[in-house]
Order: C-alpha cells, then sequence, then structure tokens
C-alpha cells in the first residue's frame, strides 16, 4: 500500500499485524469507543504495602505473553524499569511486551532481556541508546511499535494497547496508593504520562522510595487505580530525573535561527493578547522563547498558556505575568518541579488531555505556536525524528506530530547542515510527522514556509525575512555538504512508526 505520505507500507507486518494505512493528519477524526478494564476491588482491612518487586509480581499473576508498562518521568535516572525486568527474568518469565512510554540509555539492561527472550516486543514514543540500537540491528523478536505521546494515550484507551500491569514509578506514595511526584528525594514533577497506565492497566503496582502515612498531599494518582505498593531504597537517579536548570543556547548559529523564528512569529501577528505558546528543552527551542518574551514585554502582550514539558525558562514567564497558565505533562528542571508543586495556576496534564486526538479536545488544538525540532525535513516539509542519518533509531515522535497537528503554526527549527550532512533532503529517511501539518522551517540562512500555507505567504510578502522556497534551502544546504550516499537497508522491518490516530505513517528496516 502506498499511503499519504507516499510510504509503501505492506498490508501485513508480522508481529504487528493488520495495518491501517495512514490516510491524512485529519483523516480518522470521529466517533470512538474507549475500552473497559476489569479491576478487583479491595474489602476495608486489605492492605497494599508489599514486601517486593517479586511479591508483587506473584500477586498480580505474571506470566508469559503479558504487556508491562512503564512510565518515563525519571527519564535517563530511573531504576524502576530494570529492576522490574530483573525480579521477571529471575521468575523464568518469557515473551513480555514493554510498553514503556520513553526508552533511554539508562535501560541498556533491557538488550540481555532481549537477547534472552524476556522480552519480544516494545512500544516507546521515543527511544535512544543502547536499546534503540539493539531494535535497529534487528536484536527483538517482533518489530518495536513507536507511538507519538497522544497517540500512545488513544491507544491504551481504546485497548488497541492493553496493559496486564503497569509499574509507576512514585517518588511519593502513601500506604493505600495515593501518587505524587512533587515530593520525596525522587521528585520529578507532573505524573501525566503515567495516568493513561493507572487508569487502564488490570493491575497497578506503585514503587517508592519514600512511602508516607495515609493520605499523601497532593495526590496526583489516586488510590482508586493501585493495587499494590512497594518501598525499594531508591526508584531512581537524581542527576538523571532533572537538571539543576535548563539553558539557552549561546551558539550564534542557534541564536541566529531563534531570533528569525520569534520574528516569523511576530510578522504573522500570533504575537498578541492571549497568545499560547509551547517550546522544547532544547538550547535553541529556549532561545526561541528568549526572543519571544522579550517581544512580548516590549508590547505589553499577556499571553493565554504555555505548555509541554515545562523547563524554568518558562515558569520564568509564567511567574513574570506573561502567561495566565502553564499546562505541564513532565517537567524538565528543578525550577519546574518547585512552580508545579506551589502554583495552584502551573496545572499538570495527563497525556490523553495533552495530545491524544481521540477524546474531547486535546490542549494542543488551542496552541498558537509549537517550536519542533528535526533530524531531517524534506520537500515535502515531512519530518524525521525517528531515525538518524545511518538509519538507527535515535529517537521518536513524543509530541512533535501531537503539537504540529493542533498548533496553529508549527515551527521546526533546525540548522542547514549537522556534521557536514544537510538537513533539508529529497526524502526523509523516516517520516514521523507529516509535512501537511508542518508551517514553517527556519535555519540559519533562511525560511521555508509550506505552500500549503498561502496565507502566511501573503502576510510575509513585504517582509524584511529571508524568505526561500524549501527546494532552495535544499540546494543551498547541498552546496554545503554535497549530495550524501543514500542508506541502505534489509526487507526486515524493525520498527513500525505510528501516526497519533493509529495508522501507520512508515516503517523503519533494518540497516544493511
Amino acid at each position: 500500500m502506498i499511503n499519504a505520505v507516499k510510504r509503501e507500507i505492506p498490508e501485513f507486518i508480522e508481529g504487528y499485524g493488520k495495518v491501517k494505512p495512514f490516510m491524512g493528519a485529519y483523516a480518522n477524526i470521529g466517533d470512538v469507543v474507549k475500552t473497559s478494564v476489569k479491576i478487583k476491588s479491595v474489602k476495608p482491612n486489605d492492605k497494599k504495602v508489599l514486601p517486593s518487586i517479586k511479591d508483587a509480581l506473584l500477586k498480580c499473576g505474571i506470566k508469559d505473553g503479558m504487556t508491562i508498562s512503564f512510565h518515563h518521568h525519571l527519564r535517563n535516572g530511573d531504576y524502576v524499569l530494570n529492576m522490574v525486568l530483573d525480579e521477571i527474568a529471575k521468575l523464568g518469565i518469557k515473551n513480555l511486551t514493554v510498553a514503556a512510554s520513553s526508552i533511554f540509555p539508562c535501560h541498556a539492561p533491557l538488550v540481555e532481556h532481549i537477547k534472552n527472550g524476556v522480552v519480544t516486543k516494545i512500544y516507546a514514543n521515543y527511544m535512544s541508546g543502547p536499546v534503540a540500537e539493539a531494535v535497529s540491528k534487528g536484536l527483538l523478536k517482533y518489530p518495536a511499535i513507536m507511538h507519538t505521546h497522544g497517540g500512545r494515550a488513544r491507544a491504551i484507551e481504546s485497548g488497541d494497547l492493553h496493559i496486564d500491569i503497569a509499574f509507576i514509578a512514585a517518588p511519593t506514595c502513601d500506604t493505600y496508593g495515593n501518587i505524587n511526584g512533587v515530593e520525596g528525594k525522587s521528585a520529578c514533577g507532573s505524573l501525566g504520562y503515567a495516568i493513561p497506565d493507572a487508569m487502564y492497566a488490570e493491575k497497578v503496582v506503585a514503587i517508592t522510595d519514600n512511602l508516607v502515612d495515609y493520605p499523601a498531599c497532593p495526590i496526583e494518582i489516586s488510590q482508586e487505580y493501585v493495587d499494590y505498593v512497594v518501598v525499594v531504597d531508591e526508584i531512581g537517579d537524581p542527576k538523571g530525573i532533572v537538571s539543576g536548570t535548563t539553558r539557552i543556547t549561546r551558539d550564534p548559529i542557534g541564536l541566529r535561527i531563534a531570533k528569525l523564528a520569534a520574528q516569523l512569529i511576530d510578522e504573522v501577528g500570533l504575537l498578541k493578547d492571549g497568545f499560547s505558546f509551547q517550546t522544547g528543552a532544547g538550547g535553541t527551542s529556549l532561545a526561541v522563547a528568549a526572543f519571544v518574551k522579550d517581544i512580548m514585554k516590549k508590547k505589553n502582550i499577556k499571553g493565554s498558556f504555555a505548555a509541554g514539558g515545562i523547563t524554568g525558562y518558562i515558569v520564568d514567564m509564567f511567574e513574570e505575568g506573561l502567561f495566565k497558565a502553564l499546562f505541564d505533562v513532565q517537567c524538565f528542571d528543578l525550577k519546574a518541579v518547585e512552580s508545579y508543586k506551589n502554583n495552584k495556576a502551573h496545572q499538570g496534564m495527563s497525556a490523553s488531555m495533552y495530545g491524544n486526538p481521540h477524546n474531547k479536545g486535546s490542549v494542543v488544538n488551542n496552541l498558537d505556536v509549537m517550536i519542533l525540532g528535526a533530524t531531517e525535513v524534506d520537500i515535502d516539509f515531512n519530518v524525521n525524528v525517528t531515525t538518524g542519518s545511518n538509519g538507527i533509531i535515535i529517537g521518536g515522535s513524543g509530541g512533535h506530530s501531537d503539537t504540529a497537528a493542533g498548533a496553529k503554526l508549527a515551527i521546526v527549527v533546525t540548522q542547514l547542515t549537522k556534521a557536514r550532512l544537510p538537513i533539508i533532503v529529497d526524502r526523509v529517511t523516516t517520516v514521523t510527522t507529516p509535512g501537511e501539518t508542518i508551517d514553517a522551517v527556519v535555519t540559519e540562512r533562511g525560511i521555508a514556509i509550506n505552500p500549503r500555507r498561502q496565507d502566511l505567504l501573503e502576510k510575509l510578502k513585504d517582509s524584511n525575512l529571508p524568505i526561500f522556497t524549501i527546494e532552495e534551502l535544499k540546494n543551498m544546504a547541498e552546496k554545503l555538504t554535497g549530495v550524501p550516499e543514500k542508506i541502505e537497508f534489509e526487507d526486515r522491518i524493525v520498527a513500525v512508526v505510528e501516526y497519533r490516530d493509529g495508522t501507520v505513517i512508515d516503517v523503519v528496516r533494518q540497516v544493511r
């Protein structure tokens, strides 16, 4: 089958099943049905605290072929996924599916569990490090399934991703299973990605290193969803969970890109009272926020909200009165954690509220502007943030596709070339986000506007911004780097890239 981004997709993929091809960003919106959940109720005197992870596994009836899930709010400091899988391996369990919202280099021990057949399938929104390399090389028995953040919530709520046991790393938990992420030595802030797991998994185990008397306060994930509580010495390494601070780039190229992006937002008329905004935690993205902040202060603009993974810099803008509220699905640094703990207008949101296309309205639908990154962009404005120039998995959509689909202006900020390779190419290695949802690409050499957005081109025709076609930017890049050799792939599919609505937008094949 040829899907809407001109990718050839098999009708059936072994280990995945029948394929629903991507037909367009908004083609699969309409009436949906949420799945039912089977739960076991408790009696008044039942105790939830168990002595070990092993006890929790046995109580939950762990067996071959189950699907277990994890959230990634502890990021590269997470200990929980590795601890749980080690205990499962000791029990001789095989053929598990790991549904982790994201996988980081700290999860390298998972590679051995893949080799030994303990884990044969993975779902993730983002993957980097040794596990991503192992998947790319074909070590996983079945193709990994790559979701968006909103798409994962959709899959869980619809029953497409059925979770047998969810393991929730809980920075603070009480004896009856009430959880928050703002107290304890492993505080990480918002637990938005864990909420769908807690609500829809058949069994939920909270694993904490900070057990408190009942009731915990505040409560982010409540006792009504939690079956068991296990106390361990450490759920993670605080140095890998949140950074002390996130910093604006000092690189002149990154600063030029950021300044052009902020000017573009201003020129098209979106920078006005009620403005809403999301940017990432990278240095260039934060620099865009800094330039936007300057314009907002100069023009006395009061924004509506900022959203996404929240950084200290966005908190500064909020505390200076530039935004009325923050919507937070994960905190990137300590300042964001403190703000989430103390400011009532700094609100948490679940992954579903954030970006699920199959609910009654996600936050991304109300974004004016989203700043996005890219590994590659092609002349159809399709963006790759899943694989690197060598074809190896280095990331994944996360919220990329969700926010691009919702925002009025989705801007990709990127250097024209990186490591002597052009970023703008004829055809991206892997399509993560469809070009129909990308409005502009901003590089240090100039800006390309998607021809679909004739309204933007009309507004910019008299501006001083360096506007080029995407083909002109591609030619500029190739004059600097030459045309790179194409990567050769085997026939075997190692990962399936789902769009946020559950259709297949692309596949990743094993590198030859």
